[in-house]
């Protein structure tokens, strides 16, 4: 069902997925449910299939992690590409001096 609200999908998604945090492993009791939290894998909170299939349990911080890297990513920063290489040679001069001194 695609329109089930927040509630409903959170309710099914605890019924059918194991209780542990798919990025962390750590497992959750019940008494502990309040720490996970539905992650919809494809970003459209709408898309609620009864499966479960668009869904993943991830523990508070987890979750937190992941929208704050997809907001870096819509920022420019967090790319795969590394900047340049340094070229700086901190140590390069260090045998003349060392000469110097004897």
């Amino acid at each position: 069902m695609a329109g089930m609200s927040g509630g409903d999908y959170r309710e099914r998604a605890l019924k059918i997925l194991p209780w542990i945090c798919t990025r962390c492993a750590r497992e959750f009791p019940a008494s502990r449910l309040k720490e996970l939290t539905v992650h919809h894998m494809d970003g459209n909170h709408d898309n609620n299939p009864q499966d479960g299939s668009n869904w993943e349990l991830l523990c508070v911080y987890c979750h937190e992690n992941e929208h704050a890297r997809v907001e870096d990513a819509r920022a420019g920063g967090g790319g795969d590409k590394p900047g340049p290489a340094a070229t700086h040679k901190a140590l390069a001069g260090l045998a003349d001096l060392l000469k110097k001194k004897r």
